[in-house]
């Protein structure tokens, strides 16, 4: 069975392993980043979606280091990229070059080629650059002078940016941000969380006491567990009613694409897991709307005038849209 149309996950074992797990990631996580329990808890829920994670907030609050303790829990294969405007589109997809022994050409993999990829301002790279993740995003895969090359499983890239007001950036392409399943943003910390970070993070960098929790191989097979979550159609009829609603409301010059309407679907799931469910509610959908979609839709002018926000457009939204009736 095709498992986007959903079907009963593999007993209470896989779900009780998909808590365990997830819960030691957080507990993992939370020892470096102070005081964001919700923003941990996206992160790992992309993570057990099969996605990719943005991470958007002004310079210094913690992007990198989000990513890079989701990436030191695992103990998979794990590349950093640093983005800047020299970077080249085979910098990250790998190159051919000339082996002179074996009188061929041979693939040399590029950064992209690992478990997590950790793609440091990805924004400040130029959009040719940024294109050369389309495929490996959405495909899973790299084509280099007309061969393809796998790339491992699981794969997520999680990569951060700055502001696009900010000095020195290049906005992603429309098509670049369809392809992360979900955009967080870090905030600033909270007074006391701030100088709990000054005690433990005064001395000594607290990744390097960090020690995985779990193994790529496991994650995979949590990934395969979430995607067999069943959802009912009336639960999916209302993923498609709230997409299509975007695409309708005068609010919007560009709503959600049908990518959107997986990725929601998908890490309505993977919400669901995380709290011991067998099953998706509305109340799943609703919690991942904003960050799954609100990176993807385009104001309107009048809409900007008026100071609303995506966000803003989104939750009216879902004050319209009916929810279904509780049952499975």
């Amino acid at each position: 069975m095709d498992v986007e149309s959903g079907t009963q996950a593999g007993g209470n074992d896989s779900l009780e392993l998909v808590g365990d797990v997830a819960g030691r990631i957080s507990t993992a996580m939370q020892s470096v980043i102070e005081g964001k329990p919700d923003v941990v808890t996206t992160a790992i829920t992309v993570l057990l979606a099969g996605g990719h994670l943005l991470i958007e907030d002004v310079p210094g609050v913690g992007k990198t280091m989000l990513a890079k303790a989701l990436a030191r829990s695992i103990d998979c294969s794990v590349r950093r990229i640093q983005f800047t405007p020299d970077l080249l589109p085979s910098d990250i997809t790998g190159v051919s070059v000339f082996n002179q022994d074996l009188r061929d050409f041979e693939f040399r993999p590029g950064a992209i080629f690992a478990n997590v990829v950790v793609g440091d301002e990805i924004n400040r790279a130029s959009p040719k650059t940024q294109s050369a993740m389309l495929e490996c995003m959405e495909e899973g895969q790299v084509t280099v002078d007309g061969q393809t090359y796998e790339l491992h499983k699981p794969f997520i890239v999680m990569a951060t940016q700055n502001p696009i007001e900010m000095e020195g950036t290049y906005p992603l392409p429309e098509a670049q941000r369809d392809r992360f399943m979900a955009r967080i943003s870090m905030g600033y910390p909270s007074p006391a969380a701030e100088v709990a970070m000054l005690e433990t993070h005064g001395d000594t960098s607290p990744l390097d006491d960090l020690v995985p929790v779990t193994d790529g191989e496991t994650v995979a097979k949590l990934i395969e567990t979430v995607r067999t979550l069943w959802t009912s159609p009336a639960v999916k009829q209302y993923v498609v009613d709230l997409i299509t609603a975007t695409r309708s409301t005068p609010a919007l010059r560009l709503g959600a694409s049908p990518r959107a309407s997986l990725h929601l679907l998908r890490s309505a799931r993977a919400h669901a897991a995380l709290a011991g469910r067998d099953h998706v509610l509305p109340d799943d959908v609703q919690a991942l709307l904003v960050p799954v979609l609100a990176h993807r839709l385009l104001l309107t002018g009048e809409t900007q005038l008026a100071r609303r926000t995506p966000a803003d457009v989104l939750h009216e939204i879902v004050r319209r849209v009916p929810v279904p009736a509780a049952g499975r």
